[in-house]
C-alpha cells in the first residue's frame, strides 16, 4: 500500500481526491497548509505528494522546495489555469507534475500511478533489483542496480524523473535526443506540450551535477535539435 498525501487549503478538494484514491491501494494523509505538508512528509513515509499552490502559511511553491530537501517522493501539485508561471516555477523547485484544476477522477488516478510506477523502479532500490549497468561520462556515475548517482565521487540526490533524464542520456553519449523524445521516453506520454517541461528538468538537472549551469559540461543544448550528454569517455586520450 502507498502512502499519499493530499494537501489543499479547500477540505473540499481534500475529500473528493481521498474519495478517488480510496478502494483500498492506498492510505491518505490529509493536510491543509504547505506548513502540514512538510510536516506529515518529515513524520510519515509518504510515497506521493499532491498539493495545491495556493495556500496560507506556506504556499505550494515553498513547501514543494522544503519537502525535495526532506524526500524525493514525486510531488504533482494542484494548479488554476491562471497559475502557468507558477506551474514553472513549481516544477524548478522539484516538483515531477501538475493537474490543473478542475481535474477529472480518472486523470488523477492515471498521473498517481504513473508517478508512483516511476518511484517505484528509480526512486527507491527494490529489494530485489535486476543487476544494471554502472554509466560513467567525465565525472558523473550513474548506477543503475543503485539508483545512485555521483559527481566527481560526491552523492548527488535527483528525483525520480531527474534520475530517468539522466539515465536516457548517458546511456549514449554524444546522441542528441528532442524534447519529444525524452518527454515520451521519460513521461511515458504524449510530448504535446513537452519543451517547457523537459527544459526546467534539464535545467534543475544542471544545477545539481555541474559545476557552472550556466556554462555546462555535460548537459549540452544542440539549438533547434534537442539535448545531449557531452561525450567524455575520451578526453584523457
Amino acid at each position: 500500500m502507498h502512502n499519499i498525501l493530499v494537501c489543499d487549503d479547500d477540505r473540499d478538494i481534500v475529500a473528493a481526491l481521498k474519495i478517488y484514491l480510496s478502494g483500498g491501494e492506498y492510505r491518505v494523509f490529509e493536510a491543509y497548509n504547505g506548513a502540514e505538508a512538510v510536516e506529515a512528509v518529515r513524520k510519515n513515509d509518504i510515497h506521493l505528494v499532491l498539493m495545491d499552490i495556493m495556500m496560507p502559511e506556506l504556499d505550494g511553491i515553498a513547501a514543494t522546495a522544503a519537502i525535495r530537501r526532506e524526500s524525493n517522493a514525486p510531488i504533482i501539485l494542484l494548479t488554476a489555469k491562471s497559475e502557468s508561471s507558477d506551474k514553472v516555477l513549481g516544477l524548478n523547485v522539484g516538483a515531477d507534475d501538475y493537474i490543473t484544476k478542475p481535474f477529472d477522477p480518472v486523470e488523477v488516478l492515471a498521473r498517481v500511478k504513473s508517478q508512483l510506477r516511476r518511484y517505484t523502479l528509480l526512486g527507491a532500490k527494490p529489494e530485489t533489483a535486476p543487476e544494471r549497468g554502472i554509466y560513467t561520462v567525465g565525472g558523473v556515475t550513474l548506477n543503475e542496480d543503485a539508483k545512485s548517482v555521483t559527481v566527481d565521487g560526491e552523492s548527488v540526490s535527483l528525483t525520480p524523473l531527474e534520475f530517468n533524464i539522466l539515465q536516457l542520456l548517458i546511456r549514449s553519449p554524444g546522441r542528441i535526443y528532442s524534447s519529444s523524445q525524452i518527454y515520451e521516453l521519460v513521461w511515458n506520454e504524449n510530448s504535446l506540450g513537452a519543451e517547457t517541461s523537459v527544459a526546467v528538468h534539464i535545467r534543475h538537472l544542471r544545477q545539481k551535477i555541474e559545476i557552472n549551469p550556466s556554462e555546462p559540461r555535460y548537459l549540452k543544448v544542440v539549438w533547434g535539435l534537442g539535448y545531449k550528454m557531452e561525450d567524455l569517455r575520451h578526453e584523457k586520450e
